[in-house]
């Protein structure tokens, strides 16, 4: 490719000035058409890289709690390299780590599914497979959203955003049903094969974007950034309350959906439902989003905090209803009370944290809201061997329920207000 295309890609003076004509003007420019080709891709292997892995350690073990483990560890992985990723994007060329991330996410999926199908997989191999793919995920994704504004015109940012978050949603969808398709019908070792190909794929697209990278110049400060950060986020009570209520409700959630939900699945309704079960909350979200354009209520952090609380009615499905109709409306509801609260945060938070610091804050809720993922994972498998499935899931419910009340009742949740203006 040319510098020509690039030039034009990166939008001239007239390019820039030309006000956006609609919703698919982004898809004009070749170098974002790329680029979220990749990004959706990537989000589509994501999907079912974790539908593939928990059925064949089902597989392997029969074992929840061996399950739990080899999630854990992606999670932890994951996790603990997030802020490192957020600063890596800042610091060193964007495509660079994208290319590298896919390829080195395809190899680890291709080696599990290598291990799975010829027998020799075991839980401390696939541990260690499934720590470099939490890895390269956590240094990859915030070099994506970082690129965006690099391949349109500033006028059409808003746009390629949407666009962006529409084509991954999709691929949240198609990929957990496709995951847990192919597992049923194939076995999840060929699932796993077809996740590496789609990571493949993600680096052809990646390889192919030219941007302006950036500033090598630019002082390299990542403690001083963390440390600036941490004085922003720990500043604010309403920030980090909300955040110490999500890391109870992400760690409950997921370690009974991601642990239990599979083994309930090969014993209740079968593999290719428990595809479309997770699909299901992704397409929630979707209505969720489109309720946010209509309902504007002025306390929204509130209203959408305290609607997380439905995070618990797919769990308390799992335990009293595992079956496909019941187990569609609660994964429905929870991903529309999910969207509310993702919306409300996020103008909460633009509204109300000054732009140069905005970034250090999201870091930081980012990574605490999703810390304790890891331990739900690990610890769910043996409270379920010990306790029972039904009162583990039950338990967990109860416990998000909790987690919500307490923050939706502190002083700063309760009064702060955003305009219209910001939620629209």
């Amino acid at each position: 490719m040319g510098d020509s295309e690039a030039t034009a890609v990166s939008g001239t003076p007239a390019d820039q000035g030309r006000q956006p004509s609609g919703m698919w003007e982004p898809l004009r420019h070749p170098m974002f058409r790329r680029l979220v080709i990749g990004r959706v891709t990537t989000y589509l292997g994501n999907a079912v890289a974790p539908v593939a892995l928990a059925f064949a350690v089902l597989d392997l073990t029969g074992s929840v709690a061996a399950l739990g483990i080899v999630v854990g560890a992606r999670s932890l992985a994951n996790v603990a390299l997030l802020l490192l990723g957020r600063v890596l994007a800042d610091r060193l060329p964007r495509g660079v780590i994208l290319q590298g991330a896919s390829v080195a996410a395809a190899g680890s999926q291709l080696a599990t599914a290598a291990a799975v199908l010829m027998g020799f997989a075991s839980i401390p191999l696939l541990v260690v497979l499934s720590v470099v793919n939490g890895a390269v995920a956590a240094v990859s994704l915030p070099a994506a959203s970082a690129l965006t504004p690099q391949t349109v015109p500033p006028a059409l940012l808003r746009q390629a955003n949407a666009l962006a978050r529409l084509g991954i949603n999709t691929a949240l969808i198609t990929g957990a049903s496709f995951g847990g398709m192919v597992a049923a019908l194939v076995g999840a070792g060929w699932a796993m094969v077809a996740t590496g190909a789609v990571f493949l794929l993600a680096a052809f697209f990646y390889a192919r974007v030219r941007a302006p990278e950036v500033d090598s110049a630019a002082p390299t400060r990542p403690l001083a950034d963390l440390k600036a950060g941490w004085r922003e986020f720990a500043s604010r009570p309403w920030v980090w309350s909300v955040v110490a209520g999500m890391m109870v409700v992400n760690a409950a959630f997921v370690g009974g959906v991601q642990v239990l939900g599979p083994a309930i699945a090969d014993t209740t309704f079968g593999r290719p439902a428990w595809g479309f079960i997770l699909g299901a909350q992704t397409a929630g979200m979707a209505l969720g989003g489109l309720i946010a354009t209509r309902w504007q209520p002025r306390r929204a952090l509130l209203v959408g905090t305290a609607l997380i609380a439905a995070s618990s009615v797919p769990l308390f499905a799992l335990a009293h209803l595992p079956a496909l109709v019941p187990m569609l409306v609660a994964m429905v509801l929870c991903g529309v009370a999910v969207e509310q609260f993702a919306i409300a945060w996020d103008v909460s938070l633009q509204e109300n944290v000054p732009a140069d610091k905005l970034a250090r804050v999201y870091s930081y809720d980012a990574m605490g809201s999703f810390i304790a993922i890891p331990l739900g994972e690990i610890a769910i498998g043996p409270l379920a061997l010990h306790f029972g499935a039904p009162a583990t899931l039950t338990g967990a419910g109860v416990l998000i329920v909790v987690a919500v009340a307490a923050v939706v009742v502190t002083p700063g949740i309760r009064t702060l207000t955003i305009s219209k203006k910001g939620v629209a």
